[in-house]
């Protein structure tokens, strides 16, 4: 089936908003066997938005738009719709008595503007919003289906997963069953691995692909397959993932499709054990990262952002005489923030970091961009300097993710 995706707005031009309405829906439709075809991005322009919709329109079965059905006069998703579909606009009591609800959940009081999101075009059906007041609208011509749906991440993801997609589900029949699966690599380059598959993939019959997805320190490596023989697809599938598996080797990091943060938690849930972070120059990203997924409580006993020298010493149990003599960022340092906090914490494993994310605070010896981290397990502590090229935002990403990376990999000796 396929599915054409509308972003409208003006702030998504400009940059002041990024779209992760259309990553979503994909990611959603996908395994369904659902394809987007596209994803077109417009301003608040009637116009644009009805020759988006038109041409849509006439590319796939079924088209979703996200985003201006607010009631300010800049939201006019609503009346280009009806310039596309006709109809005129009358106040529908049940979207009113939802808007009601819904703003009296929230505890504000109903104005005029919020009111008129009752009015509905007469030439579509509407999905109640339980999550906002602009309500979800289905027009439907020559046997193809349009969806308006709010903008706002939360109500699209909610209501769409909920109630838009289940309806789409039984209305249309994918003609195709698809299927992607990911192992994930580090410690290569993606031009290494490439080259260390090339026969392999040479090899895959038509119907099975393989992506190279490189993040900082990590290569996602997804095998799609689309086949209308469900049994063929999953048969071939399993086997060649099997073969990739095997030719990554000892650069395998999962088996699956997930992110170091939650496969630690994951790691570390399974052996029992217990993680606490010292961070300098990642300010708390690194536990950030691990506390947002869920269920992480049950392996995370803390951390410490030890920015200064004196929160190193004074709390984390660094020796002054190391920072004298080594400085700040070093072996030493790390070692013992590591050795520090997982004491503090009464942690089985430990990360820390520490290091120059710039702009300034550079040296000819310590460059920004010089970071050492120190991993500790109960097999023991692994300390070592990278030197991560970017700015500021970059360096810590890149601190973030090798940190986690090792740590799992550690945990996975154990």
């Amino acid at each position: 089936m396929k599915v054409s995706i509308i972003v409208i707005g003006d702030e998504l031009l400009i940059g002041q908003v990024t779209d992760t309405n259309s990553g979503f829906l994909a990611r959603t439709m996908r395994p369904a066997g659902w394809t987007v075809v596209d994803v077109d991005v417009v301003p608040d322009d009637n116009d644009r938005i009805r020759h988006a919709v038109a041409a849509a329109l006439e590319r796939a079965d079924v088209v979703l738009t996200t985003g201006g059905l607010g009631p300010t006069k800049d939201d006019i998703t609503k009346q280009a719709l009806m310039d596309v579909f006709g109809g005129e606009l009358y106040r529908d009591e049940a979207v009113e008595a939802n808007v009601r609800e819904v703003v009296g959940k929230r505890g504000i009081r109903l104005n005029s503007l919020t009111a008129d999101q009752a009015l509905v075009p007469t030439s579509c059906r509407v999905i109640q919003n339980r999550l906002g007041t602009a309500p979800i609208m289905v027009f439907e011509r020559d046997g193809k289906t349009l969806v308006a749906m709010p903008g706002v991440p939360f109500e699209t993801r909610g209501m769409f997963t909920s109630e838009v997609f289940p309806m789409l589900m039984s209305r249309y029949a994918p003609d195709i069953n698809l299927r992607s699966d990911v192992v994930q690599a580090v410690g290569i380059t993606e031009s290494d691995l490439a080259i260390r598959l090339s026969s392999w993939e040479e090899s895959l019959p038509t119907f099975l692909h393989l992506a190279y997805l490189p993040q900082p320190g990590l290569i996602r490596l997804r095998l799609d397959g689309s086949h209308t023989d469900r049994a063929m697809l999953d048969v071939e599938m399993n086997r060649r993932r099997a073969e990739l598996i095997t030719l990554v080797g000892d650069n395998l990091f999962a088996e699956k499709d997930i992110t170091p943060a939650a496969y630690l938690v994951e790691l570390l849930g399974e052996r029992g054990l217990k993680v606490a972070t010292a961070e300098s120059c990642t300010g708390g990203s690194v536990s950030a990262a691990i506390t947002s997924v869920p269920g992480a409580s049950a392996v995370m006993q803390g951390a410490v952002v030890s920015y200064s020298n004196d929160v190193k010493t004074g709390v984390l149990g660094v020796a002054p005489e190391a920072i004298a003599a080594e400085g700040a960022v070093s072996a030493p340092v790390v070692e013992q923030m590591a050795a520090g906090v997982a004491r503090l914490c009464g942690a089985d494993c430990a990360i820390a970091t520490s290091g120059v994310a710039g702009p300034g605070g550079g040296t000819p010896d310590k460059p920004v961009g010089t970071v050492w981290i120190c991993i500790l397990t109960p097999a023991g502590k692994l300390s070592w300097c990278s030197h991560f090229p970017g700015d500021r935002a970059r360096v810590v990403d890149r601190t973030v993710m090798t940190s986690l990376v090792k740590l799992c990999t550690a945990i996975k000796k154990l």
